[in-house]
């Protein structure tokens, strides 16, 4: 199984959002395995967008991401990876399609309302930065048998 990080951002706890997002991954049959509110420092930060931290935009990002906490979630499930950034929709949430997180819920670039990992490396790279091994839980959920075939879960990591 894999296993993605989501974030709900500043704009997303504002707006009353950790239901609806947390729903909409339960709806599709991902897995919770862990789950905090953190507030996040510029050294996190720094390392969590140094593909972005030379840009003109990144103070505002920064100013951003530290304005409230955020939720820092981790979901398991078959091409988990995939799967979430489906449901996030694109980056430029104004463009992002309709039934996406960011498609019926943000007009912005920054404020988007999530983060989510946006490959399978990056992935591990994430949870690890945001959640320690003992924050992550592993347990059995009975729901797969209706959401999985016994050989998709077999094949996958």
């Amino acid at each position: 199984m894999e296993r993605t990080l989501i974030l709900i951002k500043p704009d997303g706890i504002q707006r009353g959002l950790i239901g609806e997002v947390i729903k909409r991954f339960e709806r599709k049959g991902l897995k919770l395995i862990g789950i905090k509110m953190m507030t996040l420092d510029e050294a996190v930060l720094r390392e969590h967008y140094a593909h972005i931290a030379s840009k003109s935009f990144y103070p505002g990002v920064e100013n951003f991401m530290k304005s409230t906490p955020v939720i820092a979630m981790c979901w398991e499930g078959v091409e988990a990876v995939e799967t979430v950034r489906m449901l996030a929709g694109i980056t430029k949430a104004r463009a992002a399609a309709p039934g996406t997180v960011r498609g019926d819920f943000a007009m912005s670039v920054a404020c988007n309302v999530i983060h989510a990992s946006d490959s399978y490396d990056t992935a591990v790279k994430e949870v690890k930065r945001f959640f320690k091994p003992d924050e992550l839980f592993e347990y059995d959920k009975t729901e797969y048998l209706h959401v999985y075939l016994e050989d998709e879960i077999a094949g996958n990591r």
